[in-house]
């Protein structure tokens, strides 16, 4: 049996060895920590002047920017254990803590809502004063800053799935303030307090829609499944397809972090002239239609295969 590894194809032949990839550029290391400044400043003094105001849906809101916070923490760190060398006892390097990280946030702010609910339902059978002005001031504070580290992103977010994320969260929660906002404005001239636990319970199931399916995809990474943007159909299609290729087995795709995703597979081929031209192809198309960036392949020959479990074809 013949084996390949053509894992990575950039500029830099050993690049998988270190394990460097999708490389946020340094000049973001500043925007990330000033992001991280700004979001946190702004959450204690919501989360003060939600209590001073007796306002729920300020808190609610801080609750929610928590999460810009371990997003953008989440992805500054990851972008730095990236960089640190594979050992002999982690021989990916340290990636897949940022689904690690994903999880653990995940689950935290479903209990963090959960609280919030919980005091919103009681504030419909024990109504509270809500002061209205300060809503306004403070949300539209979280406008600003949300709006302002949205912008420090927006260079990036074209070319790096990272920044693009961390760039639409904070656009996403810049219009989410601008709504509690809109909630203190009618609060302060209709005296209607009720909107107070009725805002806060709608930023409570926006916070749990978005965190359901960070949930669900950081279970399905932790489980090494087949990450959500890779159509694994498609790229069992795919190798079926190429030149010479009669059959395959034992594919498996999984991910190696939140960003990167590795595959490995037995290729059946009915001759044993493939080149390294052709699998360097094959991985580089792997990577521009599929986001694969880490490619094995494995070239049996037919008769060769007999002796695999060919029992496992098509097994993703």
């Amino acid at each position: 049996m013949h084996q390949f590894n053509h894992s990575h194809l950039h500029d830099h032949a050993h690049e998988h060895i270190h394990g460097h990839h999708h490389h946020i550029p340094q000049s973001f290391g500043k925007a990330f920590a000033l992001g991280i400044s700004l979001n946190l400043i702004y959450i204690c003094a919501e989360t003060i002047w939600g209590i001073f105001a007796n306002s729920l849906a300020l808190i609610a809101d801080a609750g929610h920017n928590l999460s810009d916070v371990f997003a953008l923490a989440t992805a500054w760190g990851a972008s730095y254990l990236s960089k640190k060398k594979p050992s002999p006892n982690f021989t990916y390097g340290y990636r897949r803590t940022s689904i690690l990280a994903s999880l653990s946030n995940a689950i935290l702010l479903l209990i963090v809502t959960g609280g919030i609910i919980w005091e919103s339902i009681e504030r419909f059978y024990k109504p509270a004063t809500v002061t209205g002005k300060t809503i306004i001031l403070v949300a539209l504070l979280g406008v600003v800053i949300n709006g302002i580290t949205a912008l420090m992103f927006h260079s990036g977010q074209k070319e790096d799935l990272n920044i693009k994320g961390a760039f639409l969260h904070m656009a996403y929660d810049a219009l989410l303030s601008l709504s509690v906002a809109g909630a203190g404005i009618i609060i302060f001239f209709t005296h209607w307090n009720m909107l107070d636990p009725i805002t806060s319970l709608i930023v409570a199931a926006i916070i749990i829609w978005g965190t359901w399916s960070l949930l669900k995809d950081s279970v399905t990474l932790a489980m090494d499944g087949v990450p959500s943007n890779v159509d694994a159909f498609a790229v069992e299609t795919y190798l079926r397809s190429l030149p010479n290729i009669i059959d395959l087995h034992d594919l498996h795709i999984w991910a190696l972090s939140t960003t990167e995703t590795a595959l490995t597979v037995h290729l059946v081929s009915n001759t044993n002239q493939h080149s390294d031209q052709f699998l360097n192809m094959v991985a580089q198309r792997l990577k521009e239609k599929f986001r694969i960036n880490h490619s094995t392949f494995q070239i049996e020959q037919k008769n060769e295969a007999s002796f695999c479990n060919l029992a496992d074809i098509n097994t993703v």
